[in-house]
């Protein structure tokens, strides 16, 4: 992969949710440690110059919540996120194809959502070039706010199958 043409893919699994009763799934509130914990990732790509130029969120509440979290510490480099209710309760290929139909002018992509859809499409994603300790980590486990890295030179409509070469495998705790 030429790096001056890589497109930068993040995929980010929603921070500690909280469990309180009559509460239906799609409205469950971040934890306090979730609270805690969402700032961090934002914070890790602000250190390390991963600022995306485009964010998909699902629309249940604990992702909007670490989404707002992500937003504040990338300040006015982040842009305005998308809510997206398809990815809620989605499978990695109803990922991918929400992931597919991103425009070509996107350069640089966050998308927050749940598992098991982000860690199977992470691992879908893989190529061979990939960190082989990233893609062990995340492959065993894929907590909240674990958030993976990777890089492709495919265009977005073309993103399918181990053509992602992962770099990390964050997981940011308070």
């Amino acid at each position: 992969m030429s790096g001056h043409h890589l497109k930068k893919l993040m995929l980010l699994r929603h921070a500690k949710a909280a469990w309180p009763r009559d509460v239906s799934d799609h409205e469950r509130p971040l934890s306090s440690r979730g609270h805690r914990d969402a700032p961090l990732a934002g914070r890790w790509m602000v250190e390390n110059g991963f600022i995306p130029d485009f964010i998909l969120c699902s629309s249940a509440l604990r992702t909007r919540q670490t989404c707002t979290w992500i937003c504040e510490e990338l300040g006015d480099k982040g842009p305005t996120p998308k809510l997206e209710d398809s990815l809620y309760s989605a499978t990695a290929a109803q990922i991918l194809s929400v992931i597919n139909n991103v425009p070509e002018t996107v350069t640089s992509l966050l998308v927050i959502t749940h598992l098991p859809g982000v860690q199977d499409l992470a691992m879908r994603l893989a190529s061979v070039e990939s960190n082989e300790d990233a893609v062990m980590e995340m492959a065993t486990d894929y907590p909240t706010s674990g958030l993976t890295v990777m890089q492709t030179a495919k265009p977005w409509a073309e993103l399918d199958g181990r053509d992602a070469r992962i770099s990390d495998f964050i997981v940011r705790r308070a």
